[in-house]
């Protein structure tokens, strides 16, 4: 296994580890994701019906407004928010709103394009606190393996 850190701001402290969730477009809470499951519901999303429940959720940014603040604490009440929130350009003060009050993680602009480097799936451990993002993925096989 080949472990991967890279550095971002740190904007809302605390440790959490999920699954990816790499969206490669801005990401709207307000309006892509359903405030009762958790689920994207943006049609035409690449996402369309994954739920970002406990989800590391890797975005280029966020769109939107205010409301997307009250869809977190929604998703929150029920246990449905995700388990950080990574943004490669500046946060949406809102959004970092949302995250502090229901205690989600949350960095951005990271050193590298996290959207480039992380596959979905990928386990993802996100510092709040010291800004790091971390990853495992496994070694290339090597030639005659099979």
């Amino acid at each position: 296994m080949s472990r991967h850190t890279v550095r971002a701001r740190p904007l809302v402290k605390g440790v959490a580890v999920g699954e990816a969730l790499v969206c490669h477009g801005a990401f709207s809470f307000l309006g892509d994701v359903d405030m009762d499951s958790g689920a994207i519901i943006a049609k035409g999303h690449e996402h369309q019906g994954t739920s970002i429940s406990g989800k590391v959720m890797i975005c280029p940014e966020t769109k939107g407004s205010s409301g997307g603040c009250i869809v977190l604490m929604a998703l929150a009440r029920q246990g449905k928010q995700p388990a950080a929130i990574v943004l490669e350009k500046p946060a949406d003060p809102n959004i970092v709103e949302g995250a502090i009050l229901t205690g989600v993680s949350m960095v951005c602009q990271p050193q590298e394009s996290l959207t480039r480097l992380v596959r979905n799936g990928t386990r993802v451990e996100v510092n709040g606190t010291t800004g790091e993002v971390s990853w495992s993925e496994p070694a290339p096989a090597s030639l005659g393996e099979t």
